[in-house]
Formats: structure tokens, C-alpha cells, sequence
């Protein structure tokens, strides 16, 4: 981490889902980003993993509590039909891979993804 940020960059890590919160416990400060996997990494198409939203709120109380100003990605299954759970979870940055190229529209299904993000909660 000091070597990254002695060079200028930028420092982030991925967490999979089984993944416990805990392993960011002594580097948190350090991070520009945590990437938070919300399906198995292997191969795109997978669903989003339900129980990986409460993490995500975890995760987001964690860096607010602590002052960091980490960006929390999230990366897999995100679609239109749950991106506004996760942004509201306290996710940053999304990642849609399957949701965008299976799309016969990749201009209207961004902007769509963007609207659903922003939306407030119900």
C-alpha cells in the first residue's frame, strides 16, 4: 500500500463475497476504493447475491464512521431492476457487464441505470 501511494496511484482492493468486512480492518485509511463482489468472480451473467446488500451497508457505515473517502464499487449482477437497492446500500461506483451488452440499447440502458441510481429510496 505505501509503495502504490509513494508512486502517486491510487490503492484499492476487492473483496469477494465470502469475504468478512474485517479484513479491511488495518487498511481502510489507506484505500481510494474497495470493490465489493456481489457474485463469484469466474464468468459474467450471474445473478446478484441478495445477501451481499446488507454488506454493502455495512461496508458503507464502516468508511462514513471512520472518515474515509474510499470509493465503494460494486461489481456483479447489477441491473436495472436492483441498482437503486444498491446505491441506496451505499455504493458509489457500478459495474454492469451483462446488463449493458445484452442490451439492444447501451445509450438508453446506461441512462436508465444512472436515473434508477440517483432515485431516492421509497
Amino acid at each position: 500500500m505505501q509503495l502504490i501511494k509513494s508512486l502517486g496511484k491510487r490503492a484499492g482492493v476487492s473483496l469477494n463475497p465470502a469475504t468478512s468486512l474485517t479484513a479491511l480492518d488495518y487498511i481502510l485509511e489507506e484505500l481510494d476504493l474497495v470493490l465489493l463482489m456481489t457474485v463469484n468472480p469466474g464468468f459474467g451473467g450471474q445473478n446478484f447475491i441478495e445477501a451481499c446488500l446488507p454488506k454493502i451497508h455495512s461496508l458503507r457505515a464502516m468508511l462514513d464512521r471512520r472518515g474515509c473517502e474510499a470509493e465503494l464499487e460494486v461489481d456483479g449482477g447489477v441491473k436495472e431492476s436492483n441498482i437503486a437497492r444498491i446505491a441506496h446500500a451505499g455504493a458509489d461506483v457500478f459495474v454492469a457487464g451483462s446488463a449493458l451488452f445484452g442490451s439492444s440499447d447501451y445509450t438508453k440502458t446506461i441512462a436508465a441505470m444512472k436515473a434508477l441510481a440517483k432515485e431516492p429510496l421509497l
